[in-house]
C-alpha cells in the first residue's frame, strides 16, 4: 500500500487591521478539509520560513494601508526583496498565489499586493493561480470567498503537475486554472431571445419596437455593444441578518444614548454670515457656549459634529420603500441561526431599541453612493425586465465603465436609484446590509475644527465652514448634509457680518492660516475615524427635536487625527 503524499504549501499574511491575518486562517482551516498542510506564519517572521530554499507551494495574502502602502508587518519582508543585488532569476523556483485587499475608493487600490506581486514576478517567481484583488468598498466576500474556493482546485493542479514531473507543462497547467480562477462561482447570464421566461432579457429586446438611433447612454439605459452582451455578475452571499418590527408602544423607554463623557451637547450662541448674499460661496461663523462642559480644546484642534440626514430625503425614503406606516416601530436584528458567515455580527452602528425612522435618520448614510454590490442585491429586488437588466449591467464587468461614468463620477445615491428605477423595492434589512455588505454605511460625524482660543474667549469655542451646495446627476441643487444642516438650524438667528459693529469677526481673521483650512468643502466626503468610532453614532439624539439650536460635539484631542481631518473634505 502506498503512502499518502503530504500536500504542504507555505501560508503567508501581511496584516495591518487584522482582515489579511483572519482571511489566512480561514484558508489554514479549510487546508485540512481539502488534504493540504498549511504552514502558516506571519511575513514579518523570516527566521521561520525560508523562501529562497522554498520547493511547495506559497501562498499570500496581503492588505493595503493609508493610501496605498503595504502593511507595517510587510516593511522587513519588502526591504529584503528589494535587495537591488539580487539576481532575476533568485526565485525561479518559487510557484505562488497571491490575494490583495484593498478600497478601490482610493486611487492606489490593492497596491500592498501589487508590489509584492510585481518584485517577485521580477525575481523569477512563476504565479500557480490568478492574483485575486479583493474590494472592501464592495464587500471583500465577493472575490476572498471564490478566490479560496479556486485555490484548492489551482493547489491540485500544481501537485498534480509535480507527481507528474512534468514541468514543461506546468504553466500551461496554472494558465488553464487561473482563467477558471473566481469565474467558478459568478454566474454568466447570457441574455438570448429564448431565456425570456427568466425574466432577463437585453435592451435590444426591450425597445425592440423603438428607434435606437437617437439612444443616449444614461443611467436609465444602456446602447450596444453592452446592451447586447453576456454579462459577468457577482453571486450574492449568503443572508445572515433577520429583520422584525415591533410595535412601539408609550411604556417603552426613550431612544438609546452614550456616555456624556465623550458627546457634549452645547447651544449655539452666535452666528454670522461672513460672505455677501451672492458670492459663490457662503460662509458661516458659529460661535459656541461650551462653559458647562468638561470640553477643552487649543486652536486648530478638531471635534466632530453629529448630524442627521434631511428629514424631507427620510421622509421621501420611507414613502418609497412602503414604511411610512412602521416608521415609528422598533427594528429587532438578529443573526440567523445556522449561518455559515465568518464573525457574523450584528451592526454596531444600528443601536437597540432603534425605530425605523431613527434609523434612516441618525445611522445610515443616505447619501452614499451607491456600490456595485449594492446594485447587485437589488437586483433581485425589481419588477420590472428592462429595469433588472440595466442593475445587472451596472453591476457587471462589462458595464464598468457606465457604472464610473453615470454612478460613481455622477455621485447617485439610494433616492436617486429608486426615482429611476421604480420597480426596486428594496427591504429595510437589505440597506442595513442583509448579506454582510454595508450597503448604507454608518451616518459618520463630520468633522471640523476651532477657530479660536478659549484664552481669549473663555467658555466659548468659535468654528468656521463654507455652506457646501452641488448638483444631482439631474441638475437638482443639493446641500452638504452637515454644512445644509447646520445652516437651517442656525436661520433664526444668522446675523450678516456688514451689519454687525461686534469685534468678534475681526478677532477671528488674525488667525489667517486657520481659515484656510476651513473653506477645505468639497462634494465628497472621507470618514473620519476615531478611537471609539461607535460613539458617534448613539448619541442622545433625540434632544435635537427638543430643544432649539443645540448640536452634539465629540471632541478630538488627538493632534495627529486632527492632521487627518486636514485631508478629509470637511464638512460635507
Amino acid at each position: 500500500m502506498c503512502c499518502k503524499t503530504i500536500k504542504r504549501f507555505l501560508l503567508l499574511y501581511a496584516s495591518q487591521k487584522g482582515q489579511a491575518k483572519a482571511i489566512a486562517e480561514e484558508i489554514w482551516q479549510q487546508a485540512k478539509e481539502h488534504e493540504f498542510e498549511a504552514d502558516i506564519h506571519c511575513i514579518s517572521e523570516s527566521d521561520k520560513y525560508n523562501l529562497d530554499n522554498e520547493k511547495d507551494p506559497v501562498v499570500i495574502v496581503i492588505s493595503t494601508t493609508g493610501t496605498g502602502e503595504p502593511p507595517d508587518t510587510a516593511i522587513k519582508f519588502l526591504k529584503e526583496i528589494n535587495d537591488k543585488t539580487l539576481p532575476v532569476d533568485h526565485f525561479s523556483h518559487l510557484r505562488y498565489g497571491l490575494l490583495g485587499l484593498g478600497d478601490s475608493e482610493y486611487t492606489f487600490f490593492c497596491n500592498g499586493g501589487k508590489i509584492v506581486d510585481r518584485r517577485l514576478h521580477e525575481l523569477g517567481a512563476q504565479r500557480f493561480c490568478e492574483v485575486g484583488q479583493a474590494d472592501d468598498a464592495v464587500g471583500l466576500e465577493l472575490v476572498v470567498e471564490p478566490w479560496i474556493a479556486n485555490l484548492w482546485v489551482a493547489l491540485d493542479q500544481e501537485f498534480a503537475s509535480k507527481k507528474e514531473d512534468t514541468n514543461h507543462n506546468a504553466s500551461v497547467c496554472a494558465s488553464a486554472v487561473s482563467n477558471s480562477c473566481i469565474v467558478s462561482k459568478v454566474e454568466h447570464l447570457k441574455i438570448e431571445d429564448s431565456k425570456v421566461k427568466t425574466g432577463l432579457v437585453s435592451k435590444a429586446d426591450i425597445y425592440s419596437k423603438l428607434s435606437t438611433q437617437d439612444f443616449q447612454p444614461s443611467l436609465s439605459q444602456s446602447v450596444p455593444p453592452l446592451s447586447q452582451s453576456a454579462l459577468n455578475v457577482a453571486a450574492l452571499p449568503p443572508e445572515y441578518l433577520e429583520l422584525r418590527f415591533q410595535e412601539s408602544s408609550d411604556q417603552d423607554a426613550g431612544l438609546p444614548c452614550v456616555s456624556e463623557s465623550s458627546v457634549f451637547q452645547v447651544p449655539v450662541t452666535k452666528a454670522v454670515q461672513l460672505t455677501k448674499d451672492d458670492a459663490i460661496k457662503k460662509t458661516l461663523l458659529l460661535e459656541l457656549d461650551i462653559s458647562n462642559t468638561t470640553f477643552s480644546y487649543q486652536p486648530g484642534d478638531a471635534f466632530n459634529v453629529i448630524c442627521p440626514n434631511y428629514t424631507s430625503e427620510v421622509d421621501e425614503l420611507l414613502n418609497i420603500l412602503g414604511l411610512l406606516e412602521k416608521k415609528d416601530f422598533f427594528v429587532c436584528l438578529k443573526v440567523k441561526s445556522g449561518t455559515k458567515k465568518r464573525g457574523a455580527a450584528l451592526p454596531q452602528h444600528i443601536p437597540e431599541k432603534s425605530t425605523v425612522k431613527f434609523i434612516l435618520t441618525w445611522c445610515l448614510e443616505i447619501r452614499a453612493v451607491v456600490k456595485k454590490a449594492f446594485l447587485r442585491s437589488l437586483v433581485e429586488y425589481t419588477a420590472d425586465v428592462g429595469e433588472k437588466r440595466r442593475l445587472q449591467e451596472l453591476c457587471s464587468k462589462q458595464g464598468s465603465s457606465d457604472y464610473n461614468t453615470f454612478i460613481r463620477n455622477a455621485g447617485v445615491c439610494l433616492l436617486d436609484l429608486l426615482h429611476t428605477f421604480p420597480t426596486c423595492q428594496p427591504p429595510l434589512s437589505l440597506l442595513i446590509g442583509e448579506y454582510g455588505l454595508e450597503h448604507l454605511p454608518k451616518l459618520q460625524a463630520r468633522p471640523y475644527s476651532a477657530a479660536s482660543s478659549s484664552l481669549y474667549w473663555p467658555g466659548k469655542m468659535i468654528f468656521i465652514f463654507n455652506i457646501v451646495e452641488f448638483a444631482s446627476h439631474v441638475g437638482e441643487l443639493r446641500r452638504g448634509v452637515c454644512t445644509g444642516w447646520l445652516a437651517n438650524l442656525v436661520a433664526p438667528i444668522l446675523q450678516s457680518s456688514t451689519k454687525s459693529d461686534e469685534v468678534l469677526i475681526p478677532e477671528v481673521s488674525k488667525l489667517g492660516p486657520m481659515i484656510d483650512f476651513f473653506f477645505l468643502c468639497h462634494m465628497s466626503f472621507v470618514p473620519f475615524f476615531s478611537r471609539s468610532p461607535y460613539l458617534l453614532v448613539q448619541p442622545t439624539v433625540f434632544i435635537y427635536q427638543t430643544i432649539h439650536q443645540f448640536l452634539l460635539l465629540w471632541l478630538v484631542q488627538d493632534l495627529e487625527l486632527h492632521h487627518l481631518s486636514a485631508s478629509c473634505n470637511i464638512g460635507k
